[in-house]
């Protein structure tokens, strides 16, 4: 209709007040537009249907049977307090209501996140971990508002497997003294390993069978046969297997409160959480730890790099989520990242740890048939109780049963048919992804992304600066000529390695050089003046060389820089 209006304007030629009418239409229309687009919630809840409400309350719950033991088992590999992971959930639940724009996706504490601020926990206290969440939510809000998400794309996806490969490492080797029974907690995977064989005397055998049962009751209720949609008994294995992580947390809890009863205490307990819900207040800018005061600049410096890069990992995992459940559909990147950055701010107020879109909750979201983002309103109420009224019942969770449950968890983090592929189709990729997983493994991952980033771009200016050149003879017009035709852009780094390749040739034929440019779409000035100097050169032994089957940037930019390599116009015209 607007193309319409438009159109018939000029035509009509109506008055100036129409026309002003017409524009003030035009701008009111945009206006909404961009309130809609940057609150989806505005855009589908007019159109909510009442048998969507089923579903969503459905997938919400089921959602929500997970996100519980998650939270508390995730708290936990953050150094937190069980509580802290729970908190997260249910604001990040909220909050994405209203900006997310991808039904699919559940937003709140993860494996990796944990993981990249336990260390600063330990030494700074919980408040570290508020501040960290309130912090990367303004830095990935920003990117979104400023439209940066595009730098994200210089991280390839041998960087993304071999971090995510790093970090499922090390959190299971985290829980690897908790699994058997050994007091302490593991600061890194060689850590782990050492605390263990030095440690084998105070292996319990009741937290090792706990743990390793659980192990193997998920897997086998993960492989439960079932469906959605069908009979009694397929709806209940689909049912059973979704909410397998909970069942595993309550069955563990019960058995443990038995034993309780009955005066024994065979496995090590989660203990006391904190009571009720979190106060609504803003994130700590200064702390006290241990006797000792913090202010933000202290807090944030001890941050480092991570004050980067946990916004950008955040980002990668969730944008990469979010691609993975749009089930075609356009991505808006843009506003996936307000609303990343939306759920961490806000989440800050409520002592949240940072958060980011969950796989495995994302994944039992779209089985369970979400229909709408509303679904989080139930994931969030449930997560609510369970930090109103169950904070004295997480006190009988054996740690054993957290710790089978992450260990399964990152074992489904291990991505190894990507591995299989990298390796058959591009060994280069394969050890780009080697070298960030071994130094996250070993160094600390935020030391090891950075790694695998600059290993990556390394290889990509290599291979930019040795572009792939086909090289012929052929007779045009009588004359024999060498044809040089780069297979891929040409930029910078190549120039003076293309330059002396063709300067090789000439020498060895002593035929005049045709530059088949037809690959080309640009062309910048670097290359364009090495290619004027070795013009000048060629002339030297009575030889030419000539452009032909050229882009018209190219053109331009010859042009300017070197027009003599233009002015063969009869060569060029043969060749093309």
């Amino acid at each position: 209709m607007l193309s319409v209006v438009f159109f018939v304007l000029p035509l009509n030629k109506p008055p100036a007040a129409g026309r002003l009418a017409v524009v003030k239409w035009y701008e009111k229309d945009k206006c909404r537009d961009f309130v809609v687009q940057r609150l989806p919630v505005l855009g589908w809840l007019p159109r909510y249907k009442p048998a969507w409400l089923l579903q969503d309350a459905l997938a919400g719950v089921t959602v929500g049977l997970t996100a519980v033991p998650q939270g508390i088992a995730y708290g936990i590999v953050a150094g937190l307090s069980p509580e802290y992971g729970l908190y997260s959930s249910f604001m990040a639940s909220f909050v994405y209501i209203v900006f997310g724009s991808c039904e699919n996706i559940t937003i709140g504490p993860t494996a990796i996140m944990a993981s990249m601020i336990q260390d600063l926990v330990a030494s700074y206290g919980s408040d570290m971990a508020v501040l960290i969440a309130f912090l990367k939510g303004c830095i990935i809000a920003l990117l979104g508002i400023l439209h940066l998400g595009f730098l994200l794309d210089f991280i390839s996806l041998p960087v993304i497997t071999g971090f995510t490969a790093a970090a499922a490492i090390n959190i299971a080797s985290s829980q690897f003294k908790s699994l058997l029974g050994i007091p302490g907690r593991s600061e890194s995977f060689l850590d782990s390993l050492i605390g263990i064989f030095k440690n084998l005397n105070q292996i319990r055998y009741q937290d090792t069978a706990l743990g390793v049962g659980t192990i193997v009751v998920l897997v086998l209720l993960k492989n439960i046969p079932g469906r959605r949609v069908g009979n009694v008994f397929q709806k209940a294995g689909w049912l059973v297997a979704l909410s397998r992580n909970a069942l595993v947390v309550i069955a563990g809890a019960v058995m443990a409160y038995i034993f309780h009863v009955n005066g024994k205490t065979p496995f090590k307990l989660t203990g006391s959480m904190g009571q009720g819900l979190p106060t609504f207040e803003p994130p700590p800018f200064s702390t006290t730890f241990q006797n000792r005061t913090y202010s933000f600049v202290e807090m944030a410096s001890a941050m480092g790099t991570r004050l980067f890069s946990i916004p950008v990992v955040s980002t990668i995992e969730h944008i990469a989520i979010a691609k993975a459940f749009a089930k075609g559909k356009a991505l808006d990147a843009t506003q996936e990242m307000i609303a990343l950055g939306a759920c961490n701010i806000l989440g800050s107020f409520v002592r949240s740890m940072p958060v980011t879109g969950s796989f495995t909750r994302t994944a039992v979201n779209h089985a369970s048939g979400v229909r709408t983002p509303l679904g989080g309103i139930f994931t969030g109420v449930l997560v609510l109780l369970a930090v109103s009224l169950l904070t004295s019942t997480f006190y009988f969770i054996p740690k054993a049963t957290l710790a089978g449950l992450i260990l399964v968890a990152m074992y489904y983090m291990l991505d190894f048919p990507t591995y299989v592929m990298l390796w058959r189709a591009r060994k280069v990729d394969f050890f780009v992804m080697v070298l960030t997983l071994v130094p996250s493994v070993f160094l600390g991952l935020e030391i090891g992304i950075l790694i695998g980033i600059a290993v990556n771009l390394m290889a990509l200016l290599y291979f930019s600066a040795r572009p792939s050149i086909q090289t012929q003879i052929e007779q045009i017009a009588g004359e024999t000529v060498i044809i040089v035709t780069p297979e891929e852009a040409v930029a910078f780094p190549a120039a003076e390695r293309l330059r002396a390749n063709i300067m090789k040739l000439s020498g060895e034929s002593e035929c005049n050089v045709i530059l088949d440019c037809k690959n080309l779409k640009r062309l910048d000035v670097t290359v364009a003046k090495n290619m004027k100097l070795l013009a000048k050169d060629l002339s030297l032994h009575d030889q030419r060389i000539t452009c032909s089957n050229c882009s018209e940037n190219v053109i331009a930019t010859l042009r300017v820089v070197a027009p003599e390599l233009l002015s063969a116009k009869k060569a060029e015209d043969n060749h093309g």
